[in-house]
Protein backbone atom coordinates (compact mmCIF):
# COMPACT_ATOMS: atom_id res chain seq x y z
CA UNK A 1 0.00 0.00 0.00
CA UNK A 2 1.52 3.41 -0.72
CA UNK A 3 2.06 6.52 1.70
CA UNK A 4 -1.05 7.91 -0.62
CA UNK A 5 -3.17 5.44 -0.12
CA UNK A 6 -2.63 5.54 3.47
CA UNK A 7 -3.09 9.06 4.10
CA UNK A 8 -7.10 9.01 4.14
CA UNK A 9 -7.20 6.22 6.89
CA UNK A 10 -4.94 8.36 9.25
CA UNK A 11 -6.82 11.23 8.53
CA UNK A 12 -10.41 8.84 9.48
CA UNK A 13 -8.82 7.82 12.59
CA UNK A 14 -7.64 11.31 13.57
CA UNK A 15 -11.13 12.88 12.90
CA UNK A 16 -12.80 9.42 15.27
CA UNK A 17 -10.32 10.03 18.23
CA UNK A 18 -11.49 13.81 17.67
CA UNK A 19 -15.13 13.39 17.85
CA UNK A 20 -14.41 11.17 20.70
CA UNK A 21 -12.54 13.36 22.98
CA UNK A 22 -15.19 16.15 22.25
CA UNK A 23 -17.86 13.61 23.30
CA UNK A 24 -16.50 13.38 26.89
CA UNK A 25 -15.69 16.87 27.34
CA UNK A 26 -18.97 17.67 26.55
CA UNK A 27 -20.08 14.75 29.13
CA UNK A 28 -17.56 16.65 31.49
CA UNK A 29 -19.05 20.25 31.34
CA UNK A 30 -22.47 19.28 31.18
CA UNK A 31 -21.74 16.97 34.54
CA UNK A 32 -19.71 20.24 35.99
CA UNK A 33 -23.34 22.73 35.19
CA UNK A 34 -25.16 20.30 36.47
CA UNK A 35 -23.42 19.79 40.12
CA UNK A 36 -23.08 23.58 40.28
CA UNK A 37 -26.91 24.18 39.28
CA UNK A 38 -27.26 22.23 42.68
CA UNK A 39 -28.52 24.53 45.82
CA UNK A 40 -25.13 25.04 47.53
CA UNK A 41 -25.09 25.20 51.29
CA UNK A 42 -22.41 24.78 53.51
CA UNK A 43 -20.85 21.54 51.97
CA UNK A 44 -20.91 23.07 48.98
CA UNK A 45 -22.78 20.89 46.30
CA UNK A 46 -22.84 17.92 48.78
CA UNK A 47 -26.37 16.46 49.24
CA UNK A 48 -29.55 16.91 46.02
CA UNK A 49 -33.16 15.17 45.97
CA UNK A 50 -32.72 11.52 45.76
CA UNK A 51 -35.50 9.24 45.37
CA UNK A 52 -35.44 5.34 47.08
CA UNK A 53 -38.37 3.53 48.03
CA UNK A 54 -40.37 2.92 51.13
CA UNK A 55 -43.20 0.85 52.16
CA UNK A 56 -45.60 3.36 50.57
CA UNK A 57 -43.67 3.74 47.12
CA UNK A 58 -41.27 6.14 46.07
CA UNK A 59 -39.48 8.55 48.58
CA UNK A 60 -38.18 12.20 47.15
CA UNK A 61 -36.42 14.54 49.45
CA UNK A 62 -38.17 17.16 47.22
CA UNK A 63 -41.89 15.66 49.11
CA UNK A 64 -40.70 16.77 51.92
CA UNK A 65 -39.66 20.58 51.28
CA UNK A 66 -40.76 22.98 54.00
CA UNK A 67 -39.81 20.58 56.61
CA UNK A 68 -35.83 19.62 58.05
CA UNK A 69 -34.93 16.21 56.99
CA UNK A 70 -32.73 14.66 59.12
CA UNK A 71 -30.82 11.49 57.11
CA UNK A 72 -28.92 8.48 58.63
CA UNK A 73 -27.16 5.44 56.09
CA UNK A 74 -27.26 2.15 57.82
CA UNK A 75 -29.04 -1.51 58.21
CA UNK A 76 -31.01 -3.06 60.05
CA UNK A 77 -29.24 -6.01 61.15
CA UNK A 78 -26.12 -3.56 62.51
CA UNK A 79 -25.65 -4.72 66.12
CA UNK A 80 -24.65 -0.88 68.14
CA UNK A 81 -24.13 1.74 66.06
CA UNK A 82 -27.49 2.70 64.21
CA UNK A 83 -29.96 1.19 66.61
CA UNK A 84 -27.65 4.10 69.10
CA UNK A 85 -27.67 6.49 66.68
CA UNK A 86 -31.73 6.29 65.63
CA UNK A 87 -32.45 6.28 69.23
CA UNK A 88 -30.53 9.67 70.19
CA UNK A 89 -32.53 10.77 66.79
CA UNK A 90 -35.94 10.27 68.15
CA UNK A 91 -34.65 11.34 71.68
CA UNK A 92 -33.89 14.98 70.18
CA UNK A 93 -36.92 15.45 68.36
CA UNK A 94 -39.34 14.25 71.24
CA UNK A 95 -37.12 17.19 72.59
CA UNK A 96 -38.63 19.57 70.74
CA UNK A 97 -42.31 21.21 71.09
CA UNK A 98 -44.69 19.52 69.55
CA UNK A 99 -45.94 21.81 67.02
CA UNK A 100 -42.36 21.65 65.97
CA UNK A 101 -41.64 18.17 65.60
CA UNK A 102 -44.50 18.13 63.11
CA UNK A 103 -41.55 20.43 60.62
CA UNK A 104 -38.84 17.63 61.13
CA UNK A 105 -38.70 14.36 58.94
CA UNK A 106 -36.29 11.19 59.96
CA UNK A 107 -35.77 9.28 56.98
CA UNK A 108 -33.51 5.79 57.78
CA UNK A 109 -31.73 4.67 54.22
CA UNK A 110 -30.86 0.87 54.54
CA UNK A 111 -27.62 0.17 52.62
CA UNK A 112 -28.40 -3.43 53.01
CA UNK A 113 -31.05 -4.02 50.65
CA UNK A 114 -30.40 -7.81 50.23
CA UNK A 115 -31.63 -8.44 53.89
CA UNK A 116 -33.57 -5.35 54.42
CA UNK A 117 -37.19 -5.34 52.80
CA UNK A 118 -39.65 -2.55 53.19
CA UNK A 119 -41.86 -3.92 55.53
CA UNK A 120 -38.73 -4.62 57.95
CA UNK A 121 -37.28 -1.15 57.17
CA UNK A 122 -40.65 -0.08 58.22
CA UNK A 123 -41.16 -1.15 61.66
CA UNK A 124 -37.59 -1.06 62.50
CA UNK A 125 -37.71 2.80 61.31
CA UNK A 126 -40.98 3.95 63.65
CA UNK A 127 -39.65 1.89 66.84
CA UNK A 128 -37.43 4.60 67.15
CA UNK A 129 -40.02 7.59 66.20
CA UNK A 130 -43.60 7.54 64.75
CA UNK A 131 -43.19 9.25 61.72
CA UNK A 132 -39.58 7.81 60.55
CA UNK A 133 -39.29 6.60 57.15
CA UNK A 134 -37.27 3.62 56.23
CA UNK A 135 -36.04 3.61 52.47
CA UNK A 136 -33.52 1.51 50.07
CA UNK A 137 -32.90 0.78 46.97
CA UNK A 138 -30.52 -1.26 44.25
CA UNK A 139 -26.91 -0.96 45.15
CA UNK A 140 -25.88 1.36 42.28
CA UNK A 141 -28.49 4.18 43.36
CA UNK A 142 -27.26 3.81 46.98
CA UNK A 143 -23.53 3.57 46.22
CA UNK A 144 -24.77 7.34 44.32
CA UNK A 145 -26.85 8.46 47.35
CA UNK A 146 -23.88 7.61 49.42
CA UNK A 147 -21.68 9.55 47.00
CA UNK A 148 -23.94 12.65 46.95
CA UNK A 149 -24.07 13.20 50.62
CA UNK A 150 -20.20 12.26 51.25
CA UNK A 151 -21.17 8.98 53.25
CA UNK A 152 -19.74 5.44 52.77
CA UNK A 153 -20.22 2.05 53.44
CA UNK A 154 -19.31 -1.45 52.19
CA UNK A 155 -20.00 -4.71 52.60
CA UNK A 156 -17.55 -7.26 54.57
CA UNK A 157 -17.73 -10.63 54.82
CA UNK A 158 -17.69 -12.55 58.35
CA UNK A 159 -16.48 -15.93 58.28
CA UNK A 160 -17.36 -18.34 61.50
CA UNK A 161 -20.62 -15.98 62.10
CA UNK A 162 -24.36 -16.66 61.75
CA UNK A 163 -24.20 -13.19 60.21
CA UNK A 164 -22.59 -13.82 57.05
CA UNK A 165 -21.63 -10.50 56.64
CA UNK A 166 -22.04 -6.66 57.73
CA UNK A 167 -21.94 -3.69 56.44
CA UNK A 168 -19.25 -0.61 57.43
CA UNK A 169 -20.82 2.68 56.74
CA UNK A 170 -20.92 6.50 57.98
CA UNK A 171 -22.34 6.78 61.49
CA UNK A 172 -23.51 10.49 61.17
CA UNK A 173 -26.90 12.53 60.80
CA UNK A 174 -27.36 14.47 57.88
CA UNK A 175 -29.47 17.61 58.47
CA UNK A 176 -31.12 19.41 55.49
CA UNK A 177 -32.62 22.34 56.03
CA UNK A 178 -36.37 23.45 54.93
CA UNK A 179 -35.19 24.38 51.55
CA UNK A 180 -33.38 20.78 50.86
CA UNK A 181 -29.89 22.36 51.24
CA UNK A 182 -27.79 19.95 53.08
CA UNK A 183 -26.48 22.12 56.13
CA UNK A 184 -24.70 19.83 58.60
CA UNK A 185 -23.39 16.32 59.26
CA UNK A 186 -23.50 15.21 63.14
CA UNK A 187 -21.01 12.28 63.74
CA UNK A 188 -21.81 9.54 66.15
CA UNK A 189 -21.96 10.40 69.68
CA UNK A 190 -23.66 13.36 69.23
CA UNK A 191 -26.14 13.90 72.52
CA UNK A 192 -29.37 14.11 72.21
CA UNK A 193 -29.61 17.96 72.87
CA UNK A 194 -26.80 19.05 70.34
CA UNK A 195 -29.31 17.24 67.82
CA UNK A 196 -32.14 19.20 69.31
CA UNK A 197 -30.61 22.70 68.72
CA UNK A 198 -29.18 21.75 65.47
CA UNK A 199 -32.21 20.95 64.12
CA UNK A 200 -33.98 23.95 66.25
CA UNK A 201 -31.34 25.94 64.52
CA UNK A 202 -33.36 25.41 60.87
CA UNK A 203 -36.69 25.54 61.70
Amino acid sequence: MTAKNQAPSKINGFWVVFLILLCVVSAAIGYEAYVMSRPKGEYGNLGGDFTLQGINGPVSLSNFKGKVVVLYFGYTSCPDVCPTSLATLGQAIRLLPKDEQNDVQGIFVSVDPERDNLQKLADYSRFFYPTMIGITGQDNQLQAMARQYGAFYRRVELKDSAMGYAMDHTSSLYLINKDGVLSKAMHHGSTPDQIKNSIQALL
